[in-house]
């Protein structure tokens, strides 16, 4: 195990770092937590899979731009929580310690290109909303679909990039410099930047969506006056106002969830954590699973077209069930024992 300077608060741990880290004692603890993710994970994975397959299997909606970054935080999402349930079951349930510094900080590097990707995502989401209502004329000339493509391309490899520069070099270990009080191997002046790298996106954001709404408040307000002869023009407002305030609901959960976390992280450079608030941060961890999960279920339930496709795709499986009660052989079979009859 490679040696790195301990935390303070964590002196008796008898100099085995990762140890030092696996701060839930009790057992009842050790089974909320496994319960939450377990929950949380498996729902994730299965609504995000199923936004992908609503998005990619039909035409229509795959070569909207709006729909291949909404794709795009589905996936994120995905790989946030399968990693993420992964490695915390193994290192706060199981605590697992015999890995490497190499493979902790590789998964700890999936999970924050996740996260970032899933906020980077959001950001060219709000864009997106921001170009379509600002300049309406030119949306199709301005936002192509190879442009998206570029734009995802460049977002998830800054964000690979950025979360793997702990295994780069930029650590505790080969540094020999102050460790974080959260997280094995990781430098507090690494923390400290990817701390700032969040704000950073989460106020683009944060500014997008202002605009996004107050155009959007325009939009509504030019429609209830010109309601009798603004006709596809309006239809056509009506979609992105609606879609303006469904990425709004998206970001008011991301704040929610991921606020504790966030705070805790930005408290803990600045200050010691106790044992307790260690475990606070543990179970506000679990939230992110719980942001991932609640995603999906806004844009069925928001979307036009993607519940429209649900409904489409629901249809379609019913009428596969009912396909073998319907079947030739069912027919003989019927008929056959009629004529006995």
């Amino acid at each position: 195990m490679d040696s790195c300077r301990i935390p303070a608060n964590a002196s008796k741990c008898s100099g085995n770092t990762m140890e030092c880290f696996m701060v839930l004692s009790m057992q009842a603890q050790k089974i909320s937590i496994s319960i939450l993710c377990g929950l949380f994970g498996t729902m994730c994975v299965f609504e995000n899979s199923l936004v992908l397959y609503l998005i990619f299997s039909s035409p229509g909606i795959r070569k909207k731009p709006s729909y291949l970054f909404i794709g795009s935080l589905a996936l994120a999402d995905i790989l946030a929580s399968i990693i993420f349930v992964c490695s915390f079951v193994n290192f706060h349930v199981f605590n697992e310690a015999g890995f490497s510094k190499e493979v902790f900080l590789l998964q700890l590097g999936g999970v924050n290109t996740s996260f970032s990707a899933s906020l980077s995502s959001l950001l060219l989401t709000a864009l997106d909303r921001y170009i379509s209502i600002s300049r309406p004329s030119e949306y199709k000339l301005l936002m192509t679909r190879k442009r998206a493509w570029t734009a995802l391309a460049v977002l998830w490899v800054t964000c690979a990039t950025i979360a793997g520069l702990p295994l780069l070099g930029w650590n505790c270990c080969t540094l020999d410099s102050s460790c974080s009080e959260l997280f094995p191997f990781v430098d507090d002046n690494y923390l400290s930047g990817w701390i700032c790298f969040v704000v950073v996106l989460l106020g683009c954001i944060v500014c997008a969506y202002a605009h996004v709404l107050w155009r959007a408040r325009q939009h509504v307000a030019y429609m209830e006056q010109h309601q009798a002869q603004a006709g596809k023009q309006n239809s056509r407002m009506r979609m992105d106002v609606m879609l303006a305030k469904t990425l709004a609901m998206v970001l008011a959960v991301l704040m929610l969830c991921w606020s504790p976390v966030l705070v805790l992280i930005i408290y803990s450079i600045f200050s010691r954590l106790s044992d307790r608030l260690r475990k606070v941060f543990a179970f506000c961890s679990t939230l992110c699973l719980l942001n991932s999960m609640v995603n999906p279920i806004i844009y069925a339930l928001r979307s036009k077209e993607l519940f429209s496709s649900l409904r489409r795709v629901l249809s379609h499986f019913r009428r596969q069930l009912k396909a073998p009660e319907e079947s030739p052989e069912a027919d003989s079979t019927h008929k056959s024992s009629v004529i006995e009859t």
